[in-house]
């Protein structure tokens, strides 16, 4: 049975958060196992997280939840802990404010994991985005979508995998930590990463065919939307090269013009 493990990285983020912890609770698959890595939170979000872990193991729903707070360097440092943390065999990002859109969400992705005797699991699984306001209300389809076959190589166009639909195979994302000098983009260079020790070890990157996450708009990358772009230049030289990196910022910036 698919094992999985639910990072969720928190800072004073009691607005926000109630709604991604109900969505893990309500989740029917019982193997998760939700780690909530706190950074030193002053407000309420670590007593919601310790009403929601009591709810979850009075609800007998198999789910383990795990609750570690204390002071980090940011957000990529606090996802390292979570890494670390994981005992499932997939890990996923599901940040304060981000959440699951349904109950057999978690089922779903499961059932993409399945594979035959002797086959290795995926290295990634992958699915859809949908974007949400922060009151959950839906927004639009991500503009971005996953292609039937994604490679490493398919990020050259953008990050066509939203961060909270990206399941990494643990034993992979173990070895690959996030790379904490970038501030507002190591997720798209570590999904990189991932994606390319998968193709190393000759692994599958499987489509789920189905939207796995619902992503809140304000996050820390559209606060900072030119900090971020920025660095994603800087990603892109270096898993692409510069020669091909500034031909594709190019025709990004013909193409803007033409629409």
């Amino acid at each position: 049975m698919i094992t999985f493990s639910v990072v969720t990285i928190t800072y004073n983020a009691e607005d926000v958060l109630q709604p991604t912890l109900d969505s893990v609770l309500m989740q029917d698959y019982v193997h998760v196992e939700h780690l909530i890595i706190d950074g030193a939170s002053t407000d309420n979000t670590v007593s919601i997280a310790e009403a929601y872990k009591r709810q979850s193991d009075e609800s007998e729903n198999g789910h383990v939840v795990k609750i570690k707070s204390e002071p980090d360097g940011g957000l990529y440092f606090a996802m390292n802990k979570g890494l670390q943390q994981a005992t499932g065999d997939y890990v996923v990002f599901l940040n304060a404010g981000d959440r699951f859109p349904t109950p057999e969400t978690l089922d779903k992705v499961a059932l993409a994991a399945e594979v035959g005797d002797g086959e290795e699991l995926p290295a990634v699984l992958f699915g859809d985005t949908d974007i949400i306001d922060s009151k959950g209300n839906f927004l639009c389809h991500r503009r971005l979508s996953p292609p039937e076959r994604l490679t490493w190589r398919s990020f050259r166009y953008g990050m066509l995998v939203c961060h909270q639909a990206f399941y990494a195979r643990t034993d992979i994302a173990k070895v690959l930590p996030y790379d904490t000098s970038f501030r507002y983009s190591a997720d798209v260079d570590w999904c990189i990463r991932v994606m390319k020790e998968g193709e190393h070890r000759h692994l599958l990157l499987r489509n789920i065919h189905a939207i796995v996450a619902d992503y809140m708009q304000e996050g820390q990358t559209t606060l900072h939307h030119k900090e971020s772009l920025q660095e994603r230049f800087e990603v892109m030289k270096r898993h692409y090269g510069l020669v091909h990196t500034l031909l594709l910022h190019a025709w990004f910036a013909l193409r803007s013009v033409i629409k």
